[in-house]
């Protein structure tokens, strides 16, 4: 069995560049723990502890088309939705053996465990 590393994903709105191009689709890697502890670490995090969800966001989602990085200034300039987003996924991949999630059939009611897929709209 292979062991999944990195997650794809689609932002629900999109970070908007300073040349107002769209960046949607990207990948985050699970975090490692000096990911974790070089953040506790940072003195925005010391100054502010809620900067770390930034910090953290910032090392590990590893690829947003058209991006050459994905540093704090990104993070930071995200919307609000799609930093919830990230937030939630990270929370989900970091912290589940496999990211799954309770359905329910629309159509028959039928409850049942899928993956959780984090493209929007899928």
């Amino acid at each position: 069995m292979l062991f999944q590393t990195e997650y794809e994903f689609t932002l629900p709105k999109g970070y908007v560049d300073g040349e107002n191009n769209l960046h949607r689709c990207g990948r985050m890697r699970l975090a490692t723990a000096l990911d974790e502890l070089e953040a506790m670490r940072d003195v925005r995090v010391k100054a502010n502890p809620d900067y770390l969800s930034v910090l953290l966001l910032s090392r590990v989602v590893v690829y947003l088309e058209g991006m050459d990085a994905v540093t704090t200034g990104v993070v930071e300039g995200m919307f609000t939705a799609d930093f919830r987003f990230l937030q939630n996924m990270y929370e989900t991949v970091n912290h589940a053996e496999d990211p799954v999630i309770q359905v329910q059939c629309p159509h028959c009611g039928k409850n049942f465990t899928d993956t959780l897929n984090f493209a929007w709209g899928e």
